[in-house]
């Protein structure tokens, strides 16, 4: 009998000592709205992009701690038009599914009328088809491939005269996306504000139905309800719900936002979530909605149960995971624009003019051309970027820009919208080549410093921290010399409003004519401190 127990000790000893550790968020930075999906061991993930482009970026895992991006499935104008997006408009929250050999990754783009749209790839790394547009109408759109071979989709309406606001089914022709028959209420929540990004999913016998609710800022939480009718009735989880952090058990936590989610099950029939929430600081957060990935009890026919009382937490320990585990990466990049096309981490504002970027006119060098806007004024801009996925950071860039005209305007800025960011340029005052610090704070733009450049090249950094931004910048051999630091509470998105986080940007304008000098940029730098 003693040996029994002994061995019974040792047993629950070596599980507990086995569990598996990771760091949430799995993926820092602005990876907003995440949906999953496996494919035998492998698993695939997406987010929304908003008014940045190229659109919906695409990641991959075989463990789901280490992700790593292989796509975006939204690559040519033919497929979105996002010119008249500005940053927070645009593609909002994406579905990725696999059915019948055939991925599907469904959408909206708010600036059209159409309803929602998919497209499709055999492989996700693409080539992903043109657009299929669908009656759906709202947003948050996801599939749904019954048993019985029907497709529909689910989506969010919480808006129009003709239909009631809520959860709404569709069935359509997944071929042509044509309605088959009229859209369905569904269910309306547990009374939260803003019942959105619905996933539906069939286990033991029951259709379950999981949505967002409460808005995606501090009130955000995930419910669910089920119904042994794919049509209904939906009677919510008397546990409802099963992910916040507005309870008391988590208000404190620096997590906060936590919500629309998404389910996967592995391999094993274990079951995951993955959901996004904001890393808050002073009531402010920076870095946009990141993706955290929490494990999920679910027995038969019973509630899933999340990370056992519905919260996500930094430092994370699960029995198990679908694959082992790698060391999570920091993020670091160097950028030396010695490639034939950009990285998956750079994006523009919006579709970009291609003809003001070249990556072949001088070689290691991105070269960008101002046009007439400026970044105040987006459509059109100049404008390649990377987001900022930690508080702390250096980035740093190797500017070589004699600006000809009056007004010519190069350099590197941290920016939230067209209506708050940090640059610090090289630029044409006055015929006299200066290095310009400048803040845009809504209606307050602000002048820091104008400093007089000798000839030549001049590097640039912007290094951060929960609370400033520090701009520094050095010629020749040089230590890098401080300008100035601002605080980064305006560039929260509880000052700036919008769905998205920081980026960190290289820009070059005209300020209103058509830039004549090229600004060439070499050795971009992004390094966690």
């Amino acid at each position: 009998m003693k040996v029994y127990l002994v061995l019974i000790a040792l047993f629950v000893s070596f599980k507990t000592y086995a569990q598996v550790c990771y760091q949430n968020p799995v993926i820092p930075g602005f990876y907003s709205d995440p949906s999953i999906c496996r494919v035998g061991d492998d698993y695939y993930m997406v987010h929304s992009s908003f008014g940045y482009f190229p659109g919906v970026p695409i990641f991959h895992s075989k463990n789901l701690v280490n992700w790593e991006q292989i796509s975006y499935a939204l690559t040519s104008k033919n497929q979105v038009n996002l010119n008249k997006a500005g940053i927070t408009m645009g593609i909002f929250a994406a579905t990725i599914r696999y059915h019948d050999g055939l991925f599907y990754m469904i959408t909206t783009n708010i600036l059209e009328k159409q309803g929602a749209f998919y497209v499709t790839a055999k492989d996700p790394k693409g080539p992903w088809s043109d657009p299929i547009w669908t009656e759906a109408e709202g947003i948050d759109p996801c599939f749904f491939f019954d048993e019985d071979g029907k497709t529909y989709i689910i989506s969010t309406v919480n808006w129009g005269p003709n239909i009631k606001e809520g959860i709404h089914l569709l069935e359509i022709d997944p071929k042509t996306g044509k309605s088959l028959n009229k859209p369905k209420l569904l269910w309306e929540g547990t009374g939260g504000r803003y019942p959105e990004g619905p996933h539906l999913f069939k286990k033991d016998g029951y259709y379950y139905l999981m949505i967002a609710e409460g808005g995606t800022e501090f009130g955000h939480k995930e419910t669910i309800a089920r119904s042994k009718y794919l049509e209904g009735p939906y009677s919510g989880n008397p546990a409802n719900p099963i992910a916040t952090h507005i309870n008391m058990n988590a208000e404190t936590s620096p997590i906060q936002g936590l919500g629309h989610a998404d389910l996967v099950e592995t391999q094993d029939g274990s079951w995951f979530m993955v959901a996004h929430a904001f890393r808050n600081h002073q009531d402010h957060q920076i870095l946009g909605r990141e993706t955290f990935l929490l494990p999920v009890r679910w027995d038969k026919k019973a509630w899933p149960v999340v990370n056992n009382d519905g919260t996500a937490a930094f430092d994370m320990q699960v029995v198990s995971l679908p694959a082992p585990l790698k060391p999570q990466s920091d993020f670091s990049s160097k950028t030396n624009f010695d490639e034939d096309k950009f990285g998956y981490e750079w994006n523009y504002i919006n579709n970009p003019i291609e003809a003001n970027y070249s990556l072949s006119a001088r070689k290691g060098y991105l070269r960008l051309m101002g046009s007439e806007s400026t970044l105040n004024q987006l459509a059109g801009a100049t404008f390649l970027g990377r987001r900022q996925q930690h508080y702390d950071f250096q980035a740093t860039v190797s500017l070589d820009f004699m600006p000809q005209k009056i007004n010519e305007e190069a350099g590197i800025t941290a920016f939230k919208s067209s209506n708050y960011h940090y640059d610090l340029s090289v630029k044409n005052v006055k015929n006299k080549r200066l290095l310009v610090l400048s803040y845009f704070l809504g209606k307050i733009q602000h002048i820091e410093k104008e400093i007089p450049l000798e000839a030549g090249v001049v590097q640039l950094r912007i290094s951060g921290s929960k609370d400033y931004y520090s701009f520094e910048y050095t010629q020749g051999n040089k230590p890098f010399m401080k300008i100035a630091e601002v605080d980064t509470r305006f560039l929260s998105s509880v000052t700036t409003g919008g769905f998205t986080g920081t980026y960190l940007g290289l820009f070059a304008t005209g300020n209103g004519q058509k830039s004549t000098s090229s600004a060439d940029f070499d050795s971009f730098m992004y390094v966690p401190k």
